[in-house]
């Protein structure tokens, strides 16, 4: 080294010398450009009385080339010298307090020696971060881990450490970004240990924990702040979160496209094998299950078989009846265990199928399926009888079947001695729905056992708006918040209300691009392709606006019961409004935008629970008991001598035209035995002089493990061997 080269560094090191000298660097490096004053106050220095020292020391570094002045920005800045002096220094401490073995368990699952380095990538990479800012964070997480003195790091820690810099530096948009999805080690803990499921709950340790790091992701990474703040305080509730950016949440299958086309596998994946177009009844329920398998990986809550027994009536033509059913009971034994199906009955062959072509063994046609009317209700007459033999015991809740109501079933005497039938069945166990399809704008339309409709009213062809089409996803508002929150200010509560639709609205429509940016990926079996034709139709979704608590909301802001005729009145003055915007809001952008008012456990128990957290138990309006509060998703009404009273449809007639995107009505048949004909007649009474769309005859059962026998009701004893310890309660609506 030369001797000017010596000298220069000699001067460098004279220059970092001094504790104050080296601190200004530092307070230069972790900020950035500072001017006098602020270097004086960072310094805590006193202007009138160190200012001569200050300026020795900045005069000091500025001849040493260490630091440089920005005469427009009247500011003093690092030079590149200044910088490596820096690290060097870093590297000095680290060499003199680093202990050697500091290893960082990362999220690849291996051990690697810490590198800040690594954290300034993550950084630029992951929060988009300016390179020289993450430097300079990357360096501060860095002095702190050092300062601890941790000899085994794990990458959350590091991550939490680098979080609390940015709050620290006020960078809060990098932080958001930076977010570690997952739950704490004593949540996973509690999930292994506790596993008191209750009836409806199926998924399990693993799904659990999976589903809350999307639900995390999707309220940090994908919803608006105001909207994911809306779901966490409870104003709204966005339906099926884990998988809003996942799935759609149900799916209208058509049965012809696969027993036309078979099962193409080999599509999605090579190593799969295809199965061909069936040739006999089993191989169709075969390939029936198969799909519906596939599906359920890709849809979030459920999926409906409409048509099921015309579709594959062709397939029953000479078959023997006792194999038939054979092949139904093992059908509907698979699907019970393995995914939750409606399947929709027809007891005759309506019209607008009846001249259509049939599909029958190995995809060919064969005729049309007015040829098939024997058939189809040789199917349904089977699937009842499967029904009720296999919940002799404990009713048979999954499949569930949809028996629709038309004017040819009253008028056709095999189709009335079926309706008498699926009645029978309804009384012992009440498990079955019936979709009313009397009303001529009804004639076409598809129904869920969630009491959602499809009708044909998007491009007017009944097959393209009602079958593989579905509902993309289900926003739940909380009308009863919103009575507390408008003081009863009927205008402060429309506004307030439109502000929630509006929400709701955009969280489908992200819901909407997300799936069809990332379908073909993420939904590779229900978007597969036959003939040119993508199966599942995203277009012609349903986008849900469902409304909880109207009864005790209304309630809440009148504050006299739904049977007021003030009450009745906003109620129905309510669900206009929402309609009417709902409606707008849809026209104007081009989608199926419905309101409705579709049963949901979770979303009616959670909204009530923080309700009651928010305003106190006294001033919450609210179905259920203080332990397990709920508000009301589904129109519930009793059964009085025989009949459904009137004045207990009212309220449902006043609302059924408002929620088109359908609701669900639950007729309560208490702990009384009702002869078939008894609920033949309140059918007739539902359907021909009401706007009721969806209903269902619901029982409430108790079960007993140890003896396999039910009972009406819910008992604390079993009546039959008077065990205590081994009953369940089988109720379908508890908690809506």
């Amino acid at each position: 080294m030369s001797v000017p080269q010596r000298v220069r560094g000699v001067r460098i090191l004279k220059a970092v010398s001094s504790p104050l000298r080296l601190q200004i660097l530092n307070l230069l490096f972790d900020k950035g450009p500072l001017s006098y004053t602020e270097l004086m106050g960072s310094l805590k220095m006193n202007p009138s009385r160190d200012a001569g020292r200050f300026a020795y020391h900045l005069k000091f570094l500025l001849k040493a080339d260490l630091i440089e002045a920005d005469v427009e920005a009247r500011k003093y800045c690092l030079t590149e010298l200044g910088k490596m002096v820096i690290d060097v220094a870093d590297k000095i401490d680290k060499k003199a307090f680093k202990p050697r073995s500091a290893l960082v368990r990362t999220s690849r699952l291996a051990l690697e020696e810490f590198d800040a380095n690594k954290i300034a990538s993550s950084l630029t990479r992951e929060a988009k971060m300016p390179a020289e800012l993450a430097q300079r964070v990357a360096k501060e997480a860095e002095k702190q881990l050092i300062r601890a003195r941790t000899k085994y790091l794990t990458a959350p820690l590091v991550r939490e450490v680098v979080n609390a810099i940015l709050i620290e530096k006020g960078l809060e948009e990098y932080r958001h970004k930076l977010t570690r999805l997952g739950i704490p080690v004593h949540d996973v803990t509690s999930l292994l240990e506790s596993r008191n499921r209750t009836l409806r709950e199926t998924v399990s340790a693993q799904e659990s924990a999976g589903e809350t790091v999307f639900k995390e992701y999707t309220l940090l990474n994908i919803l608006p702040r105001d909207i994911s703040d809306a779901h966490l305080s409870g104003s709204l509730h966005i339906n099926g979160l884990s998988s809003w950016i996942l799935k759609p949440t149900e799916i209208m299958h058509d049965l012809r496209f696969f027993l036309t086309n078979g099962l193409d596998l080999e599509r999605i994946n090579p190593l799969q094998q295809s199965q061909s177009a069936p040739q006999n009844l089993q191989a169709a329920l075969s390939l029936t299950f198969n799909v519906l398998l596939h599906s359920a990986k890709e849809v979030d809550t459920s999926q409906t078989l409409d048509y099921f027994n015309i579709f594959l009536a062709p397939f029953a033509k000479d078959a023997e009846p006792s194999k038939v059913k054979e092949a139904l009971r093992l059908f509907t034994a698979s699907l019970a265990q393995h995914t939750h199906v409606s399947l929709g009955l027809e007891l005759t062959v309506p019209d607008f199928l009846a001249e259509r072509q049939a599909v029958g063994p190995d995809g060919k046609h064969v005729g049309n399926y007015a040829d098939f009317t024997e058939q189809v209700q040789l199917l349904a007459s089977l699937l009842l009888e499967v029904f009720a033999e296999e919940g002799g015991c404990k009713p048979l809740t999954d499949p569930e079947l949809i028996l629709k109501i038309r004017a040819e079933t009253t008028s056709n005497e095999r189709a009335r001695a079926l309706l008498l039938k699926a009645h029978s069945l309804a009384s012992e166990r009440g498990v079955l729905y019936f979709a009313n399809a009397l009303k001529k704008e009804r004639k076409h339309s598809v129904f869920s056992s969630s009491g959602l409709v499809l009708d044909a009213d998007l491009n007017g062809d009944w097959e393209i708006d009602t079958l593989r089409t579905g509902c993309l996803g289900v926003v739940t508002i909380n009308v009863p918040r919103i009575a507390y929150e408008s003081c009863r200010d009927q205008t402060k509560f429309l506004e307030i209300l439109k502000e929630r639709i509006e929400m709701a609205n955009r969280a489908l429509e992200i819901k909407h691009r997300t799936l069809t940016h990332r379908g073909k990926n993420l939904l590779p079996f229900i978007m597969q392709g036959g003939n040119g034709d993508q199966y599942f139709r995203l277009e012609s979704c349903s986008r849900i606006i469902n409304l909880a608590g109207l009864k005790q909301g209304a309630e809440m802001f009148c504050e006299k019961s739904v049977g007021d005729e003030k009450t009745l009145a906003f109620s129905e003055e309510i669900a206009k409004d929402v309609s009417a915007y709902v409606q707008k809001i849809g026209r104007r952008r081009g989608k199926r935008l419905s309101a409705a008012m579709l049963p949901n456990c979770e979303a009616s128990e959670r909204l009530a629970q923080m309700d009651i957290e928010r305003y106190g138990v006294a001033k919450v309006k609210f179905s259920g008991v203080r332990e397990k509060p709920f508000y009301s998703t589904v129109n519930r009404i009793p059964i009085t001598r025989g009949r459904v009273a009137e004045e207990s449809l009212t309220f449902e007639d006043k609302l059924a035209e408002t929620h088109v995107g359908g609701s669900l009505t639950v007729v309560d048949l208490g702990e009384s035995k009702h002869e078939p004909e008894e609920l033949m007649a309140i059918t007739k009474q539902l359907t021909d002089g009401h706007n009721v769309g969806v209903f269902t005859y619901d029982r409430k059962l108790t079960y007993c493990f140890s003896c396999k026998k039910s009972w009406f009701g819910l008992l604390h004893k079993c009546p039959s061997c008077g065990a205590v310890g081994t009953l369940a309660f089988l109720d379908r609506f508890m908690g809506t």
